[in-house]
């Protein structure tokens, strides 16, 4: 890519590592922390393993990096030849890392423009891949956050889980609605809105909450030129089965990623998440 413009996102963008590698995209990582065991995200600890401690009822829970963290980073990158640096986080709603990196950006060696994406998994990714896209064709600064901002404010996610007991404990859900959901023994579709994880519908079965799933992600995909990311935790079969039927579904679909999300949403969301990400080009 271009050597002025230098892409960084955080470690839940869950971009393939060979694309980051292509890109020349650097991702900084969240840490979960297990039991008293502080595991970064994506090297230390794996989604296999998170899954594991959640069943077993183990404490989890996640931290931002620090600011030194990414104050390390930018001076990376910056040596390494960049003169200006876009940092592309997840929703500063979900989590303080936007916070900390704009605090390590005030004394980065280049300029570093911090970007609220308001996304996570690869909705993220998605921004992240069209400012580096963005930069690759020449772009500034300015040319590749437009570039990001414009994708995450036409890219949506939803996402079923089991229950939504892990999303109430980290807290990015309200208690009276996962209390809610528990009392009527009914299936949570959720969906990101404004940054936030709010409820979208309660489905009675496990079946028929994946089946409407399906649905709205077709629909919100259209007939337009799209990318769609699927992702789950601890379920690849499930995964599987919602990629090819979207697959059959969606007629302008251009790129169609299936993953494991990492350990700091599967953190949040327990196994048995099944989540799709739609970005139209």
């Amino acid at each position: 890519m271009s050597r002025h413009v230098a892409i960084v996102t955080d470690s839940t963008a869950y971009l393939p590592p060979q694309t980051m590698e292509r890109h020349g995209i650097t991702a900084v990582p969240l840490t979960v922390v297990l039991g008293d065991q502080a595991l970064e995200e994506g090297t230390e600890i794996s989604a296999r393993s998170l899954a594991l401690a959640l069943q077993k009822r183990r404490s989890v829970t996640t931290s931002r990096p620090s600011p030194d963290v990414f104050a390390a980073t930018y001076r990376a990158v910056a040596e390494a030849g960049a003169t200006g640096i876009v940092s592309l986080h997840l929703s500063s709603e979900l989590s303080g890392t936007y916070d900390a990196a704009v605090l390590a950006a005030k004394e980065a060696p280049v300029p570093v423009r911090v970007v609220d994406t308001g996304m996570v998994a690869m909705a993220l990714g998605f921004c992240a891949l069209a400012a580096a896209e963005a930069g690759e064709a020449g772009g500034g600064l300015d040319e590749a956050v437009a570039a990001a901002d414009k994708r995450a404010a036409g890219t949506s996610a939803f996402f079923y889980v089991d229950t939504l007991d892990y999303l109430r404990r980290g807290g990015r859900i309200g208690a009276a609605q996962a209390l809610l959901g528990s009392a009527l023994a009914v299936k949570p579709l959720l969906r990101l809105e404004d940054g936030r994880i709010e409820m979208l519908e309660k489905v009675r079965t496990a079946s028929k909450a994946i089946a409407r799933l399906e649905e709205i992600v077709a629909a919100q995909a259209g007939t337009g030129a799209v990318d769609i990311a699927v992702h789950h935790l601890a379920a690849p079969e499930g995964a599987e089965r919602l990629a090819e039927r979207l697959r059959g579904r969606i007629p302008g679909l251009a790129d169609l990623h299936v993953s494991e999300v990492g350990a700091v949403i599967g953190a949040h969301t327990g196994p048995g998440l099944l989540g799709a990400v739609v970005a139209p080009r």
